[in-house]
């Protein structure tokens, strides 16, 4: 070999060693992705992994496998837009008057989450993320608060809080009311089932940041199970065994949504993402009174009894957090944003108004002190309210005549004993650790039907047991002697 050949195979070796050390470079300094997957009024006991037991749902279990399940897993609010307004700005939605759902036909142009606010979206791409909304959005109907101007590149959905599954569009709306592809109507010939189209897409888009190198944020909100009660016949083959039609229904929308689940999770794993990939998975809220299960929890959607706010909950972050556990002290939704930011070492430029906790250390055992001490909802302006205070619960609910409930969470967690007045003191002091909390908020921008309703579905409870008691002789009479 001459001296001209030895010369170029040191080069050629030299070139092929610079290739490869940038390549693991680029591997080891790639920003982590981060999924969060959101349901839609899906109850705490609709899932495998809370002991579910008629809907099959075993890609989640095994997500629940491979990651950290939360035994107290809280939502921000017991219902839709809220809960998303919280979720995606880290902080209490009563901070910026966005504690109702959206007016449903009167809605103004500048009703929505406000703009003023730093969405995790807005935050990620400033810092070189490709981010993504599938699915429901229901955070603003007009263009200005769509999810291209709120910090995502792409976005394949639908800016209401709900749709038809079929892409039939709600009548008395035009083209730009249905399924939307960054803005542009989707022609209906291209949609089959909004849940598998939301789970397709997801694949895709997964496979189009992957070639461009590029770590992403992707926020997949089904509308499932929400009303309509629509699925395809394949899944509803998963559940034959449930002889309820109602449940059955429902059941097989969960599963198609468990179904599409899994394509998403093949599809990171299948292109070595897996491991890079921060996850979180939830429900908005409680499940609704029909065909949902909340057990063994007390009330659903809508109300502050914990079948309404908790909520299926986990996370997985694999070679990173030991998966297998079950975390048992209370979290919250809002802690998802500040815990993205730790994970992806991007700093809020106003950290101290986010109303989150960065979950990480105490995920690893570095803190074993508990993340919240206290928790707090609201709906409707004081409607309703709630805190958590340590293992103790305040209620003011506005479906039992503004009557205030004590509940000793660990000892009752399914709130059957109310201790307001065995406990006044303690009652008291978290009347006055509300307040304080309440001094911060402001007044809803706009107003829902949520507390006209309440009214109505506490008359419908009490109708179905007078008419239940309406033969019993001894109606009002106490301590009968048999």
């Amino acid at each position: 070999m001459n001296k001209t050949t030895i010369i170029k195979v040191i080069l050629l070796c030299a070139f092929i060693t610079g290739c490869s050390s940038s390549k693991v470079n680029k591997l080891k300094t790639k920003q982590p992705n981060v999924l969060i997957i959101l349901s839609d009024d899906q109850g705490w006991g609709d899932v495998g992994f809370n002991g579910c037991t008629d809907i099959p749902t075993p890609n989640l279990d095994q997500l629940a496998k491979e990651g950290i399940v939360f035994s107290q897993g809280y939502a921000a609010h017991p219902y839709c837009s809220p809960s998303r307004a919280g979720l995606l700005s880290g902080r209490n939605q009563q901070r910026f008057g966005h504690e109702n759902n959206l007016p449903y036909n009167d809605a103004k142009a500048d009703d929505g989450l406000p703009l003023d606010q730093l969405l995790i979206s807005e935050l990620l791409q400033k810092n070189d993320y490709k981010t993504c909304a599938i699915g429901k959005w229901h955070l603003g109907d007009s263009i200005n608060y769509w999810p291209n101007k709120r910090g995502f590149d792409d976005w394949y959905g639908f800016w209401g809080g709900g749709m038809n599954y079929w892409g039939d569009i709600k009548k008395g709306r035009n083209e730009y009311g249905g399924l939307l592809k960054n803005g542009v109507p989707v022609p209906k010939s291209e949609i089959t089932y909004l849940t598998d189209d939301f789970s397709n897409a997801a694949v895709n888009y997964i496979d189009q940041y992957k070639k461009e190198e590029k770590s992403f944020f992707m926020y997949l909100a089904y509308n499932a199970p929400h009303t309509p009660i629509q699925v395809t016949n394949e899944y509803t083959k998963a559940v034959d065994h449930i002889e309820d039609g109602d449940r059955a229904a429902y059941a097989a929308m969960v599963y198609g949504m468990d179904v599409g689940i899994g394509k998403v999770i093949q599809k990171l794993k299948d292109i070595g993402e897996y491991e890079n990939t921060l996850i979180f998975f939830y429900s908005d809220n409680g499940g609704t009174r029909y065909r949902a299960n909340n057990q063994p929890f007390r009330g659903y959607k809508g109300m502050l009894f914990e079948g309404g706010i908790r909520v299926p909950f986990l996370m997985t972050y694999p070679g990173h957090i030991k998966g297998g556990q079950t975390y048992e002290k209370m979290i919250s939704a809002l802690d998802i944003y500040p815990t993205i930011l730790a994970t992806t070492n991007i700093k809020h430029p106003d950290a101290e108004k986010l109303d989150g906790i960065n979950l990480t250390p105490y995920l690893k055992g570095e803190n074993e002190l508990k993340p919240h001490n206290e928790l707090y909802w609201r709906y409707s302006d004081g409607a309703g309210k709630a805190m958590r205070l340590g293992k103790y619960k305040m209620i003011m609910s506005g479906f039992k005549n503004n009557e205030y409930f004590l509940f000793d969470i660990e000892n009752d967690p399914y709130e059957h004993h109310n201790l307001a007045k065995k406990y006044p003191e303690k009652l008291k002091e978290m009347q006055l650790l509300y307040d304080k909390w309440d001094a911060q908020n402001v007044d809803a921008l706009w107003q829902d039907p949520h507390a006209k309703n309440i009214s109505k579905e506490e008359y419908k409870r009490q109708s179905a047991l007078d008419k239940a008691t309406s033969g019993d002789k001894t109606k009002g009479v106490t301590n009968l002697k048999l």
